[in-house]
This record gives C-alpha cells, structure tokens and sequence, in this order.
C-alpha cells in the first residue's frame, strides 16, 4: 500500500507531478520551479518520494511514458497540476493512471481558500481599486464539475475581496471571459479586472489582454502556495491508499 516516510509500505512512492504543456518558456519555467517546491513541501511533511515531470499536451515526457517508465511493483501517485477537474483529469490522467497497477491519482488543485489569498494579492498588484468589478477567468471545461469548482473558487476571492466575483471561461464553457467583462460595464462598473486563475503563462493567459478590461492579474505561480495545495491533495490521496493495486 502506499504509505508516508516510517509507515507502512516497503515500496518507494513515485509522485508524477502532471502539467498540461505549453510553449511559453516562463511558463515552462514556473511549472518545472512548482515541482522542486512540491518536493520540497513534501519532505517537510515527510512523505518520502520521488516527484517525476509529465504532461498530458505539447510537451514531452508524457504521461503514459513515464508511468511505463517506473519500476513493477513501486507505488505512484498522479498529482494534477491542474486547478480543477476537466477532460485531462477526468480522461488522459484517469486513462493512464487505470493503465498502471499500484497507480493512484490526487485531486486538482483548486478550489481552495489558499488560492483565494494569492488571487488578492496579484488583483492588488494588478492594481485593482475598491469599487472595481473583478471576473475570475478560468481555463474552461465541458465538465459540469469543473465548472462548479470554478464557481466555487469565485466565491472563495468574493470573501477574500468583500464583494461578488463572476466567474467566465476561456473556452467550452459560457460566459466568456469578453461576455462577463461587458456585462460587468454594463452594469455600470467603473473598472473592470480580471482575476487570472491559470497556474502560469501560456495560451489562454495571454487571450485575457483581448478581453477588454482594466487590467489583468498576472497567473498563481510562482510562490510555494500551490505546492502546499498539490502536497496536500495528495496526502489525502495517500490517506485513501491506492486506487489500483493488481
């Protein structure tokens, strides 16, 4: 079973720290930097393991690589560098992590409280202004539980701010990131900022400076704050044991 440095479990635990990809190199750089800091939080809780590099698009080593890769028998953990369930989660990871015996898979990242604090203070870096309506732009997904937990982690800046928060997309899911910041104007808005929950540059962080608002929120990395969320979604994950042993 998988079990933390000094408890039960003979075999070593492989931590893949699994990012989407992107060809931006600041974002390449963020996300390779997020993986020491999860390996660092890691072993301050003492959870001996092994974190591995993987991603599900554009960049190589793939997933399914390297859980091929690692030793029989030795236990591995997935953990989504994701900030909430979409089709990644839910089929490439879920896929590849069935592949494997001894094979679980974390949670996303998000929500949590702790993303609300790091969301506030890039806004204030951005500049945001008491009176600003701020939209919390997410990634986007088809599944109705991502789109939940985005909600959610609207909520969660909303308490943070003292005032509402709209959630919008980038893709596959409405409203858009456009649509919410004209709605927000034209409900007479003053300014309007856009809160940019994406781990680090890429794609869709750079399609938020066409939404037509005030400013925009630089992405959560970097800062250990996401690597203590990743740790511990995945000491739940080693709590509940693994979702494949044969």
């Amino acid at each position: 079973m998988i079990g933390p440095a000094g408890g039960p479990g003979p075999r070593r635990l492989h931590i893949v720290a699994c990012a989407h990809g992107t060809d931006n190199p600041d974002g390449r750089r963020l996300i390779n930097g997020l993986r020491g800091d999860l390996a660092d939080e890691l072993a301050l809780q003492g959870i001996d393991a092994v974190v591995h590099e993987a991603y599900v698009d554009v960049q190589e080593p793939r997933l399914e690589a390297v859980l091929a890769a690692l030793p029989p028998g030795e236990d591995a953990i997935v953990a989504p560098l994701l900030l909430s369930e979409g089709f990644h989660s839910r089929v490439d990871i879920a896929d590849a992590a069935a592949a494997r015996p001894h094979t679980g898979v974390s949670a996303p990242v998000g929500p949590d409280p702790r993303l609300a604090a790091v969301l506030a203070r890039r806004l204030a870096e951005a500049g945001h202004q008491p009176g600003d309506a701020v939209v919390l732009a997410a990634a986007g997904t088809r599944i109705e539980a991502g789109q939940r937990q985005a909600a959610r982690m609207a909520e969660l800046l909303a308490a943070e701010l003292g005032h509402p928060v709209a959630v919008a997309f980038g893709s596959a899911a409405t409203p858009s990131v456009t649509e919410a910041v004209g709605a927000a104007r034209a409900a007479g808005a003053p300014r309007v900022g856009v809160a940019s929950f994406l781990l680090a540059p890429g794609f869709f962080h750079d399609r938020l400076a066409e939404a037509g608002a005030d400013y925009v929120s630089t992405a959560l990395l970097p800062g250990v704050t996401i690597a203590k969320c990743v740790a511990g979604r995945l000491a739940e994950a080693i709590s509940a044991g693994p979702a494949h042993t044969e």
